[in-house]
């Protein structure tokens, strides 16, 4: 695994329960162990439980005006976008954390990925299909869920995550799956952890 400079971290968060979250937990450590390695990086939190608005006609017309034809309304629509794809940019590495809610992904966690897959600015179509327009860069996916396994037939939540990444350019992404919380939650997290130490083993131990 050929790792890089990781100056710059972005961590999103997308599960309702902002205290007691399984996703958070562990992605609590992803981030720690991630500054463990480089002392300097800078860690930038977006919170979708905090909310994200949801694309409506007035964003879509924006998007498809030229830049340089937008007046102050449409510049104002895009506002969100424009930031969450900067901050996307600025990323050296991104940690993901996500819970399976009814077989997908939280509502706000689809809303910023329709902000932030704008065609002409994250992809474009191309005559050999569409090109992700953003530079790799390893995506932390830590996942929970209920019930589901992951990879199985009624997982539509990881495999989703990938396509979207890899439509925009990232390719490099890494599960951490704590599956079946339902059924045994310690035995979850334990087994996600064991994952996570096949990326990123621990240097002074786990957190408590």
């Amino acid at each position: 695994m050929n790792e890089q400079v990781m100056n710059n971290i972005l961590r999103i968060d997308s599960s309702a329960h902002q205290g007691a979250s399984v996703t958070r937990e562990i992605g609590d450590e992803v981030v720690r162990r991630l500054v463990t390695r480089q002392q300097k990086a800078s860690v930038v939190e977006v919170d979708l439980a905090e909310g994200m608005p949801h694309i409506d006609a007035d964003w879509i017309g924006a998007s498809f005006t030229p830049a340089g034809q937008r007046d102050s309304q449409q510049r104002a629509r895009l506002a969100v976008s424009d930031d969450a794809i900067e901050a996307l940019k600025q990323a050296d590495a991104m940690v993901l954390t996500v819970p399976v809610y009814n077989f997908s992904v939280p509502s706000t966690l689809k809303a910023w990925i329709d902000h932030v897959c704008r065609a002409g600015v994250t992809f474009r179509y191309t005559d050999k299909g569409p090109e992700g327009l953003l530079r790799d860069r390893p995506v932390y996916l830590v996942m929970a869920s209920g019930g589901v396994a992951f990879g199985s037939a009624v997982d539509f939540a990881s495999g989703y995550l990938r396509q979207v990444l890899r439509f925009i350019g990232i390719e490099d992404v890494r599960l951490i799956g704590a599956e079946r919380v339902a059924a045994d939650a310690d035995a979850a997290r334990e087994s996600a952890l064991a994952q996570l130490d096949e990326w990123l083993p621990g240097l002074a131990g786990r957190a408590a």
